[in-house]
C-alpha cells in the first residue's frame, strides 16, 4: 500500500496548540468512566515547547474535580477516513494515569457512543505499567459487553523515550503498529453491518491524559505533575 501525506503537526511553534487543527476541551463530567480530572483550556495543561506538545496533569482543585489535565480533538477541523496515521508519543509513569490516542466517529454528538465507533490507537493505564492496549469499539462489540476486539502488547521499555503508534485503515481492516512493528489486525466480517463495523465513516482524532476512573484506578498523588508528550502527528491518504 502506498500513501501520501495529507496533513501533519510537528509542533514547531511554541505556545498553544494550532487552532486550525486542534480543539481544546473544557469539561469535567467524568466522560462515562468516572474520571477524576477536569479538562481545561489553560496553557499550563496543554502547550508546545521546543518541538514537543505537552499535556500536563496537575493535582489541584478545579470546579468539582481534584485534578486538571487536557484533551485535544480534531473534531470538525480535521476528519479522517482511511489511510495511515502515525503518532509519536512519550507516556507518563504512575498509578492513576490513563493516556490515550484514539478516534471517535464524527457523528458522536448526533448518535452517541458506541454506535458512532471508536478506534483506540493507544491506551495505557498506570496500574498495568508495561501493557499497551489497541482496541475497537462498536455497538455490538464494546467494553460494556466485554467483547471488544483488543490486543494487549507488553513493552518493557515503554517509559524510555518516545514510541510511534500507527494504524493502517481501509474499508475492510484496521491494523495497528508499535514502533513500525505490526501488533494487531482486525478485519471486517463478511456482511457486517454498521453496528458491528462502524469504521467506514469519517472520524476525528483525540489526544488526552485522563486521571483515575473506572479503568485508570487508584491515583498516586505523589506523581504530579505528570506529562504526556507528542513529537508529531502524521496523517496519510492512499495514493494508488
Amino acid at each position: 500500500m502506498k500513501y501520501k501525506l495529507l496533513w501533519s503537526d510537528r509542533f514547531l511553534k511554541d505556545g498553544a496548540p494550532d487552532e486550525s487543527i486542534w480543539n481544546i476541551e473544557h469539561a469535567g463530567h467524568g466522560f462515562g468512566n468516572n474520571e477524576n480530572q477536569f479538562y481545561t483550556k489553560d496553557l499550563k495543561n496543554a502547550y508546545i515547547k521546543d518541538g514537543i506538545l505537552n499535556i500536563v496533569a496537575y493535582k489541584e482543585k478545579y470546579e468539582h474535580r481534584d485534578y486538571t489535565s487536557a484533551k485535544l480533538t480534531t473534531f470538525q477541523k480535521k476528519s479522517i477516513q482511511y489511510g495511515r496515521i502515525e503518532v509519536m508519543a512519550k507516556i507518563p509513569e504512575g498509578a492513576g494515569t490513563w493516556p490515550a490516542i484514539w478516534f471517535l466517529g464524527e457523528k458522536f454528538n448526533e448518535i452517541g457512543w458506541p454506535i458512532c465507533g471508536e478506534i483506540d490507537l493507544m491506551e495505557h493505564v498506570g496500574r498495568n505499567p508495561k501493557n499497551i492496549h489497541f482496541s475497537l469499539h462498536s455497538k455490538s462489540f464494546n467494553f460494556h459487553r466485554h467483547n471488544q476486539p483488543t490486543m494487549v502488547v507488553y513493552k518493557e521499555d515503554i517509559f524510555e523515550g518516545f514510541h510511534e503508534y500507527a494504524i493502517n485503515w481501509d474499508e475492510k481492516q484496521i491494523s495497528f503498529e508499535l514502533d513500525r512493528k505490526k501488533v494487531a489486525t482486525f478485519t471486517k466480517k463478511k456482511n457486517a453491518d454498521v453496528e458491528e463495523w462502524p469504521f467506514n465513516q469519517p472520524m476525528y482524532l483525540i489526544l488526552n491524559l485522563a486521571i483515575g476512573g473506572n479503568w485508570g484506578g487508584a491515583i498516586d498523588d505523589s506523581i504530579f505533575p505528570v506529562t504526556l508528550q507528542f513529537k508529531y502527528v502524521n496523517v496519510y491518504e492512499r495514493s494508488e
